[in-house]
């Protein structure tokens, strides 16, 4: 079986359905094609995976669906690519999902056996958005094994090359006419961009694996109660960015702004039951969290702050004794992250000639469940994420370990670790201050104007209106307006988060207010570095409501510390830079806690800047 290398699929089709059924679809309604049908919902009809059982699916649906209808088409598993014989594909290839059926390439048919090409889902799709249905399509697989190099990460690819399929690279492209477009109401989602691998992870237990793609957006379907297509895949992009994938979900459709059906469960407190919260890894619980415990389902004063010590991927124990009447939990905050971890270093080019043997004595033991993958790599060391991929975003966006002058690989190890340990720290603490917001409004909002470099670095352009998402060249300029658009006062700091890691103060500097009151504006300017190579960094604004009792609070002081200075501390008198500080120390450094809650409401803008010398 192709499929025989993931461990997620069926996980992922169970907590797909879980989900569904959360935001109010009929159990009744729905067919699971699995190779594991334990644990689904009474109601629902199961049955193999296999080519001949998805297609008589989609049939089954298509003879029942009405005008108005909702159809919902999931996919968990392999995806490969195959030569577009038919002549609609412009790139020569047609895309297929594998079932588990699926074999090689057999000359005597001309195909990938027992695929499901897309040239067949599109002409299912249109007949019955022609119909007046609508369509949804959530696709947690991937077409593409090109352009990137996973070495030594964690994570399984959910794509099958050429090679794995046997396709011969010798049959000649078809010409014809190119597919027509979908028309009619219609949305779909999937894992990652066409040059982009998609990935599935273990779980903190260690046992149970899921698409990082599913686990994301059924986290975010779970609890928004009413939101479009288009902001559940923003808010599963922010969530997968903080996690070990390397992929960037995309959407189309005509639906992409309308509303998602039916409701999550918004803010409801989690069920307490048999001493246990009835929740887990699977909700995005992990040991560490802190909980409130409530006798009632809203309202009410906490009767205890605990934190989690044990965690399933369904269920959560508290340390300590439950008190007698807790009935309902209520997540007060992500536990500190846990200490950076790096794996094995590994190889990129065994014959490439260059003598490792300082790095690898430099580098420290490799470990599992690793944050970073050091890969040797033109006589350096470049650190990949998790999933191991060099270079994702384009030559050398893989932060190098290079010494500086009279520095020796162990001091340059040293500081490029001890900078990516607290960039990717606070990154994470933050994430977990600040929570996702889908509906709700953002007391400061920010536009962003370019005034792109020319000549060199010597002039700058006129500032148009810019996403700097869509790529920057160095010495570019970006200048931020952020204006309070509360109802009270702000205190506001942006940070920016390179790609080595780096966390770089912006504003406010020099110590300067950094107050707004509503209504009020500020420019803050900022300029691409002329060194830059390719890659991914990030601005974060940060807003806090102001305290009248207490100091401002200026959390650039959280910028990546000078060497040898210890970790930075903000403005003091501030309890919830206090509070964000605690975070960022390891576990073993850090004082007690105690049971105190985070003292300030926190809301943060991430803004992705894609690095293009």
């Amino acid at each position: 079986m192709l499929d025989a290398d993931l461990k997620g699929p069926s996980n992922d089709v169970r907590l797909m359905a879980e989900t569904l059924a959360l935001r109010g679809l009929d159990p009744g309604a729905m067919t699971v094609l699995t190779s594991d049908p334990s644990g689904l919902a009474d109601g629902l009809q199961t049955a193999a995976p296999t080519r001949a059982a998805v297609l008589a699916a989609l049939d089954e649906v298509a003879r029942a669906s009405a005008p108005g209808d909702t159809v919902v088409f999931y996919f968990s598993g392999h995806g490969a690519q195959a030569p577009d014989l038919s002549g609609d594909e412009g790139g020569g290839w047609d895309e297929l999902l594998l079932p588990a059926d699926a074999a090689g390439w057999k000359g005597a048919i001309g195909a990938v056996e027992n695929a499901i090409l897309d040239d067949e889902l599109q002409v299912w799709a249109q007949g019955i958005l022609s119909r007046g249905v609508k369509v949804v399509g959530l696709i947690d697989a991937c077409y593409s094994a090109t352009g990137f190099r996973a070495l030594g990460g964690e994570g399984v690819a959910r794509v099958l090359d050429e090679a794995a399929l046997g396709i011969p690279d010798d049959i000649p492209p078809v010409k014809g006419d190119p597919s027509q477009p979908l028309s009619g109401e219609f949305v779909f989602l999937y894992s990652s961009q066409s040059d982009q691998r998609s990935f599935e992870y273990p779980l903190a237990d260690g046992i149970t694996w899921h698409g990082e793609f599913t686990l994301r957006l059924t986290q975010v379907l779970r609890e928004v109660p009413e939101a479009s297509w288009a902001q559940v895949l923003a808010a599963t992009t922010e969530a997968m960015v903080m996690g070990p994938a390397r992929q960037v979900p995309e959407g189309e459709g005509t639906l992409l702004d309308a509303q998602v059906f039916g409701f999550g469960l918004g803010a409801a407190r989690l069920v307490v039951a048999d001493g246990q919260i009835e929740a887990g890894l699977l909700q995005g619980l992990s040991v560490g969290t802190e909980v409130a415990l409530y006798a009632g389902p809203a309202g009410g004063e906490p009767l205890a702050i605990l934190t989690l010590g044990e965690v399933t991927a369904r269920s959560a124990k508290v340390k300590g004794a439950l008190p007698d009447n807790a009935r309902w939990a209520e997540v007060i905050s992500a536990p500190p992250p846990a200490p950076l971890i790096l794996a094995a270093p590994v190889r990129g080019d065994a014959g490439d000639g260059f003598d490792y043997a300082p790095w690898l004595a430099a580098l420290p033991a490799g470990q599992g469940n690793a944050d970073l993958v050091p890969i040797l790599t033109e006589g350096a060391v470049a650190l990949a994420g998790a999933d191991g991929v060099l270079d994702p975003n384009g030559p050398g966006s893989s932060p190098r370990i290079v010494p500086l002058p009279d520095e020796t690989p162990a001091l340059a190890v040293e500081r490029v670790l001890a900078q990516a340990a607290h960039g990717l720290r606070l990154r994470e603490v933050l994430a977990g201050a600040t929570g996702r917001s889908l509906t709700g409004k953002d007391p400061v909002t920010m536009t962003i104007e370019r005034r792109a470099a020319a000549d060199g670095c010597g002039t700058v352009s006129q500032p148009v209106a810019y996403d700097p998402a869509e790529g920057v060249a160095p010495c570019d300029q970006l200048w931020l307006t952020l204006t309070n658009t509360g109802g009270s006062a702000q205190d506001v700091s942006v940070l920016y988060f390179a790609a080595d890691f780096a966390v770089q103060p912006i504003w406010p500097t020099q110590n300067l207010a950094n107050r707004l009151a509503p209504g009020e504006s500020v420019r803050v300017g900022l300029m691409i570095e002329a060194r830059s190579t390719a890659g991914l960094e990030e601005i974060w604004v940060l807003a806090v409501p102001v305290d009248p009792d207490a100091p401002r609070v200026d959390l650039t002081r959280l910028a990546t510390p000078e060497p040898g200075s210890g970790t930075a501390r903000a403005t003091p008198g501030s309890d919830l830079a206090s509070w964000l500080e605690d975070r960022l120390l390891d576990p073993d450094e850090s004082r007690s806690r105690g049971f105190s809650l985070k003292p300030a409401a926190l809301t943060m803008i991430r803004q992705v800047v894609r690095l293009q010398p």
